[in-house]
């Protein structure tokens, strides 16, 4: 597998905008159509395609960068192995260089769009809980949808007619216009306006989904969400998006994640971190106590002399890493809590121990009915 950052030409070092300058160019020295005479020019064209697909896409390249794998295996958000998210080649340039028309004449040879359209990306917003989101689980979505039309199968057309050939187009959903230029005669493409780039008119159209051949519904799905996401991590699930019109296909749905607040930890990437309040005696004693983390209790030893800060740290008691190998530490800062006396015996105790250690403190308040009796006197 090719290095990413060597098929864009930049080093692991660029930034965002380098990328996309270095992606423009390398696409334009690539293009099949530029290159008619180079079998090979489709297969680079695909590859810089890729390298900027995941390079532009912070999460991506992070994940990149950490294990060298682009996501073309597959895997949570890698919409089933398909580095372009079901879009194709000429999706991805039409979204970089804007119209939907090839800058290089020819209307791409008939990789164009034509036939039924993708559906649109969909967006819901996963509530998981900490611990779920610490060692993962599966949430339930729901979105309003297209789905195809049962009643005429998705083709638009009623019960026994069917849709025809376009005729301005010829059934290719796109119409060419030829401009001339500074650089010769252009030949630009743009989806056809009597069919919407379908290829096909319905002149006797369903009357359920009049003519869309879908329907609007409410849908729910499950979605595996890994272990260690937080709250702004966004899962892709392919394919789940609503389907286009006419039996196109679906388009993916991104699930945003919203993790709750745990009432103990705190997070910082994949480290947790407590604050743990002890009393006074434990610190300067020592102790052994009984620890809860979220894998189980364990033993946390407190030596004598502890002061307020001490950090223990308990590897691999925290977060998994998302997509990697290994989790983060636990790390459990100690607040020594300062007692007041509660009773006459305690009071007496804190005393002898600050006349031991030759501790100034203040005298000792006279309660109201000592007060009384030393004015009687």
């Amino acid at each position: 597998m090719s290095d990413l950052y060597e098929v864009l030409g930049v080093s692991r070092q660029a930034t965002e905008a380098e990328i996309k300058s270095a992606y423009k160019r390398k696409a334009i020295e690539s293009h099949p159509d530029r290159n008619p005479d180079d079998p090979g020019a489709e297969d680079r064209f695909k590859e810089v395609a890729r390298a900027y697909e995941v390079l532009s896409d912070p999460q991506r390249r992070r994940m990149y960068d950490m294990t060298g794998d682009d996501g073309s295996r597959g895997g949570a958000g890698a919409a089933g192995g398909d580095p372009f998210g079901g879009a194709g080649l000429g999706d991805i340039f039409e979204a970089f260089f804007g119209g939907g028309n090839s800058p290089f004449g020819g209307g791409g040879g008939g990789r164009g769009r034509t036939g039924p359209q993708r559906g649109q990306d969909l967006e819901a917003v996963a509530d998981i809980g900490f611990v779920d989101a610490v060692f993962g689980t599966e949430a339930e979505v729901s979105v309003r949808t297209a789905v195809p039309c049962e009643t005429c199968e998705a083709t638009g057309a009623a019960e026994g007619s069917e849709a025809t050939t376009c005729q301005q187009c010829g059934g290719s959903g796109q119409v060419q216009k030829v401009r001339q230029s500074i650089l010769g005669q252009m030949v630009t493409a743009a989806v056809c306006d009597v069919c919407q780039g379908a290829g096909q008119v319905i002149a006797n159209p369903c009357a359920t989904c009049n003519g869309d051949g879908r329907n609007v519904v409410e849908k729910s799905y499950t979605v595996d969400v890994p272990a260690g996401v937080d709250t702004g991590t966004t899962i892709r699930v392919s394919g789940r998006g609503a389907v286009g019109q006419r039996g196109g296909p679906a388009g993916d749905l991104y699930v945003h994640v919203r993790v709750a607040a745990h009432d103990r930890f705190e997070r910082s990437g994949s480290d947790l971190y407590e604050r743990l309040k002890i009393p006074m005696t434990q610190a300067a004693l020592g102790a052994q106590l009984s620890y809860e983390t979220l894998d189980g209790a364990e033993t946390l030893v407190v030596e004598p002399g502890t002061q307020s800060g001490k950090q223990y740290r308990l590897r691999g008691r925290g977060v998994p890493v998302v997509q990697g190998r290994g989790r983060g530490d636990l790390i459990v800062e100690v607040a020594v809590e300062t007692p007041s006396a509660a009773s006459e015996e305690e009071d007496e105790l804190l005393r002898r121990l600050a006349e031991l250690r030759e501790e100034e403190v203040a005298p000792k308040e006279e309660g109201f009915l000592s007060r009384i009796r030393s004015a009687f006197k």
